[in-house]
């Protein structure tokens, strides 16, 4: 049985909310790089303007956009693991509580979504996931999802018998729909499976996936594929100026579902898809 503090998972929390603010995961920071070069124009001129202002935002210690996001935070908690010192949903709210206020964050969370709307001023409660899994080890991964590419996103239901054409229909429909509204080049994650539910869990999943890296399914690889193709197809491009670069990426997680149906979400992100993950032993 490992022992592990619930002070670690505070600290690591706080420290994840505060970096992923200023600085982009380098693979994403690499593809706008290479894509910059297919772009020509005014396109070309926003890609220059992203990556500068990637450059200033980690140089000056001052975050991407002013869209700081709401705290998404994933924990992979090994059945081995004994928490002591506390609360976990305290230990995670305080994180990002003091990890917001003290780095000087936009707070954008409100505590009622429909009548009062009263913003809660350090950027709490934050969205928690726990899963049980095997070993003695604590995983978190944090993610900062900005709305204005959250609420371009979408759920389906759709009949098992639309097929592949059908998820990617819905697919592209929902990346042209988004257009510029998303802050694009986009990064896009798709679930596949499931339940009403767990498909849009997926969805936001799998905008973790590293951009060089395709499904394990070949089958799924090819689609993610055909999808960033036909997706940059659309022309949206570079902050909607018609470039070639609309997408980063597109990855796809799946479950099982029922035999009646086939749900599909797509989770839309903007090119700062602002994610760590840390591993607590």
């Amino acid at each position: 049985m490992k022992t592990i503090n619930v002070d670690a998972i505070y600290e690591a929390v706080k420290e994840a909310c505060g970096k992923i603010a200023v600085i982009y995961p380098k693979d994403i920071l690499a593809s706008l790089k290479e894509n910059r070069e297919k772009e020509s124009g005014s396109s070309k001129t926003a890609m220059d303007m992203l990556i500068e202002n990637a450059e200033i935002a980690e140089k000056e210690n001052i975050p991407i956009c002013q869209d700081t996001g709401m705290a998404v935070v994933y924990f992979s908690i090994g059945q081995d693991v004994h928490l002591t010192g506390g609360s976990l949903k305290e230990a995670v709210e305080n994180g990002v509580r003091d990890g917001y206020t003290q780095n000087y964050l936009r707070a954008s969370v409100v505590d009622d979504p429909l009548f009062v709307r009263k913003n809660t001023k350090d950027n709490t409660p934050a969205i928690i996931y726990t899963s049980i899994v095997d070993g003695d080890e604590v995983v978190i991964e944090v993610m900062a999802k900005g709305f204005g590419s959250e609420n371009m996103s979408a759920v389906k239901m759709l009949k098992p018998a639309e097929g592949v054409e059908g998820i990617r229909s819905f697919v592209l429909d929902t990346i042209r729909n988004a257009g510029p509204n998303a802050c694009p080049p986009m990064i896009v994650g798709v679930g596949i499976g499931g339940t009403f539910d767990y498909c849009t869990y997926l969805s936001k999943r799998a905008l973790f996936h590293p951009l060089n890296e395709r499904n394990k399914d070949p089958r799924y690889a090819k689609l993610e594929e055909e999808l960033i193709e036909k997706a940059n197809a659309l022309h949206i491009g570079p902050m909607g100026l018609h470039g070639k670069t609309t997408v980063l990426n597109v990855a796809i997680e799946t479950f099982p579902t029922h035999i009646a149906g086939m749900p599909c979400a797509v989770n839309i992100c903007c090119h700062a898809c602002r994610h760590e993950r840390v591993v607590i032993r």
